[in-house]
């Protein structure tokens, strides 16, 4: 404005100056695009997406041996069953009278054992034992004579010896070879000469950042072959064609492979709707109880079935009215069967539960071929090298193990 306006103006002068006045020194913007420093702000902090926790591995530990060949074997034995189940179909004179009968296994039976068959009061006394039956005296003890059916369960109370008899001939069993195969897990690394030379943001030493990643992948891989790995059908310990693998938890698994709605596990919902509830799992959990003396302690699901599991607890949640937290897990399972840890897993299958006595489990490296890092020769501008590492799986008592499989995947 002019003086001659009529109004007040502004100090113009300095006004003006302080415009005029710059910086005039080395700014960050000084250099335009060509300080990368500036540009380029870096952390020094290099982060992985990519899933590698191995959290079944690390609930095993450490092995407490080395395999010491590539076909790794182990003994197992067992005592004589003390129970049989009935096979017979048509029972003369009647189920309630007949006083012989067919058995799955007549060896398990001894003239003087005391028998009871599953659901029934009655005591019987074995007085014969023949190639493919036995011969009963019905209701011992003044018990009441039950009806029998095929295919029913029979436990041997105990044999009641006569005073001053013979020795009965002697009774044994065989032990049993299991084995298992040793697999090579295997990775390259190279880097060019100028990669190692050059300085790299967060990495110090490009093939020793490499030979991590490596590794932390074939431990992920080992975790999944643990798990769901098999053997080839033929050649399987490997040959200059063949690749050797090892067999995983569910392939070796083959007694305790539980269905819900079949075999005596209760319904989960019927066909592809077949839920994993308290009464399926329970129910898996006793018949592994009945047929081992193993003690399950692990429970390895994936996050469907997890999902589930976490469920049991939600008509039984409580909070307090200053609550802040909202739980909904379930870390550890207690049941009549003992206590088990609940394993979340990503590489076991969406449909099936995995129920382990983690005391015989063991994953064990071939002597001397536990995993590391073995540099290689250069044949170039290049430094080289291979993560290697070999391991097999041994599982006892498979009996004493279990699968609940063909459950829902949706939770």
């Amino acid at each position: 404005l002019s003086p001659g306006d009529g109004v007040i103006g502004v100090d113009e002068p300095e006004q003006q100056e302080d415009a005029a006045v710059g910086f005039t020194g080395k700014a960050t913007y000084s250099g335009g695009s060509t300080l990368p420093e500036v540009y380029e702000d870096v952390s020094d902090i290099i982060g992985l997406v990519s899933p590698f926790e191995t959290p079944l591995l690390n609930h095993l530990g450490d092995a407490r041996r080395e395999a010491t060949s590539t076909v790794h074997e182990w003994l197992e034995d067992e005592l004589i069953a003390n129970s049989d189940r009935i096979d017979q179909t048509v029972f003369t004179p009647g189920p309630t009278s007949t006083t012989g009968f067919g058995v799955d296994n007549p060896s398990r039976f001894r003239a003087g054992d005391l028998i009871r068959a599953d659901g029934s009061a009655e005591i019987m006394l074995v007085t014969v034992v023949g190639a493919e039956a036995v011969l009963v005296t019905r209701g011992y003890g003044g018990t009441t004579p039950e009806a029998l059916s095929n295919d029913q369960e029979v436990s041997i109370i105990g044999n009641a010896a006569l005073e001053g008899a013979e020795a009965g001939a002697g009774r044994f069993t065989s032990r049993a070879r299991r084995t298992n195969f040793a697999q090579i897990f295997e990775a390259s690394v190279e880097v060019s000469g100028s990669q190692l030379a050059v300085n790299s943001i967060g990495v110090r030493d490009e093939l020793d950042y490499q030979m991590q990643n490596r590794l932390r992948e074939l431990l992920r891989d080992l975790e999944n072959t643990v798990i769901n790995g098999i053997a080839p059908a033929s050649g399987r310990t490997g040959s200059s064609t063949v690749r050797r693998s090892m067999n995983g938890l569910l392939s070796m698994i083959r007694t305790n492979r539980f269905v819900p709605g079949i075999g005596g596990i209760p319904d989960g919902g019927g066909g592809s709707n077949n839920v994993l509830n308290e009464q399926v799992l329970n129910s898996s959990l006793k018949k592994i109880w009945e047929r081992s003396s193993g003690a399950v302690d692990t429970i390895v699901v994936n996050a469907t079935q997890k999902r589930w599991i976490n469920s049991f607890v939600g008509d039984a949640r409580g909070y307090m009215s200053n609550e802040t937290v909202f739980r909904d897990l379930v870390s550890v399972f207690e049941s009549d069967y003992g206590v088990a840890r609940v394993v979340l897993c990503r590489w076991m299958p969406s449909d099936r539960v995995l129920l382990l006595d983690s005391s015989r489990a063991s994953v064990l490296p071939l002597a001397g071929r536990s995993f590391g890092f073995k540099r290689l020769a250069s044949d170039g501008d290049s430094e080289r090298g291979q993560v290697i590492g070999e391991y097999t799986l041994e599982l006892h008592n498979e009996t004493a193990h279990g699968v609940i499989e063909g459950l829902s995947t949706t939770a």
